[in-house]
C-alpha cells in the first residue's frame, strides 16, 4: 500500500493505492502558507486519506510514503528549499512529517514527481511506455520539465535537470528568475495572461480567437510556438522518445494539443531532420483526475524509505 502526498502552491492532496497501484481514497485541502502552516495541511490530508482508505493496523503500519513539493530538493535528507510560493525558505519535510505519520517518507520536486506519475498514468494504460524515455512538461503559471529514462527521474546537479523554462531562447521578456528571454515567457499559463490580457474569469482563447479576436489568435500561436519548442529541446537534448504535458493548460484540451503539432510540422516542412524525428507524433496532453504529482509520489515512497520515523497516525 501506498500514501502519495502532493503539496501545490494552492492545493495539498493525498491518495492512498492499493497493492494493484488502484486509487483507493484522494483526498484535497488548502495548502498552508510558510513552513507550519505547510507541514499542517499535508499531516491532516495524509491522515484524512488514510481514514478514508479504511485501512487496518496492520496496513496502516506498512505504508509506504512519498510527498513531494515546489523547491530545491534535498532527497537524501527529505529538506526542502527556497519554496517561494509556499513562503518556504526551509523545511525538514520528510524528517517532520514522518515523526507525525510515524512512517519513513521519501521526498521529491512536485514536477519531478508529476514526471513519475505521468509515467505511471501512461504504463497503466499500456505496457508499451514502459521501455519509453519519457519526457513530461509541466504547462502552469510557469515551465518545468521532468526526464524519467527506465523508470528513474534525471535529477542532475542540485536537481537542476529539466528546468527548461530557464533556457534563454531571445524572446526580450524579463523573466521572475532575473533573467531576460526565458522559454517560460512564451510557454505558459503566466505567459498567456501577459500575450492576452483579458478580465478574469477568463474565457477560452480558442474560443475567442475562432471568433476573430486577433489578440487571443496571436497569442495563441506564440504559446503554442513556445510550447513546440520546449518538446523539442526534450527530444534532442534529453532524448526522450515522448513528452507529454499536464498542469493548467491542458484544460485547453486538445485544440492546444493540435495547435502545439501544427507549429512542430511548420518546422518539419522546412528541416528534414525535424521530419525525420516525427515529433507531432510524439506529443500529447495528459489529463487525469488524479493529480500526477500525487501518483507519482506514491511510486517515490514505494521504491525508497530513506528515512526513519517515530511518531503516530491519529
Amino acid at each position: 500500500m501506498k500514501l502519495g502526498i502532493d503539496i501545490g502552491g494552492t492545493k495539498t492532496a493525498a491518495v492512498v493505492l492499493d497493492p494493484h497501484d488502484k486509487v483507493i481514497a484522494h483526498e484535497t485541502t488548502r495548502s498552508g502558507s510558510g513552513p507550519d502552516a505547510v507541514l499542517a495541511a499535508a499531516v491532516r490530508i495524509a491522515r484524512r486519506a488514510i481514514a478514508e482508505a479504511s485501512l487496518d493496523d496492520e496496513e496502516a503500519r506498512s505504508l509506504s510514503v512519498g510527498a513531494c513539493m515546489p523547491g530545491l530538493v534535498d532527497g537524501a535528507t527529505g529538506t526542502v528549499l527556497h519554496a517561494a510560493n509556499l513562503r518556504v525558505d526551509r523545511l525538514e519535510l520528510g524528517p517532520l512529517l514522518g515523526a507525525e505519520l510515524g512512517l519513513p517518507v521519501s521526498v521529491e520536486n512536485d514536477v519531478k514527481a508529476a514526471g513519475l506519475g505521468a509515467r505511471e498514468a501512461l504504463c497503466a494504460r499500456s505496457s508499451r511506455y514502459a521501455d519509453l524515455g519519457l519526457g513530461y512538461l509541466n504547462l502552469g503559471t510557469g515551465l518545468a520539465a521532468a526526464v524519467v529514462v527506465d523508470g528513474e527521474v534525471v535529477r542532475g546537479p542540485r536537481g537542476a535537470a529539466g528546468e527548461i523554462g530557464h533556457l534563454p531562447v531571445g524572446t526580450g521578456v524579463p523573466c521572475s528568475c532575473g533573467q531576460t528571454g526565458c522559454l517560460e515567457t512564451i510557454a505558459s499559463g503566466s505567459a498567456l495572461a501577459r500575450l492576452w490580457p483579458v478580465p478574469t474569469p477568463r474565457p477560452d482563447p480558442f474560443v475567442a480567437a475562432a471568433a476573430g479576436d486577433r489578440r487571443a489568435a496571436a497569442a495563441l500561436h506564440t504559446l503554442s510556438d513556445g510550447i513546440a519548442t520546449a518538446v523539442q529541446v526534450l527530444v534532442f537534448a534529453a532524448g526522450v522518445d515522448l513528452v507529454v504535458a499536464g498542469g493548467g493548460l491542458t484544460s485547453l484540451g486538445e485544440p492546444l494539443a493540435e495547435a502545439v503539432r501544427d507549429r512542430l510540422r511548420e518546422r518539419a516542412r522546412r528541416a528534414p531532420v525535424l521530419a525525420a524525428l516525427d515529433l507531432p507524433d510524439r506529443f500529447e496532453l495528459l489529463v487525469t483526475a488524479i493529480p500526477l504529482a500525487a501518483l507519482g509520489a506514491a511510486e517515490l515512497g514505494g521504491r525508497a524509505r530513506p528515512t526513519s520515523a517515530a511518531g503516530r497516525l491519529s
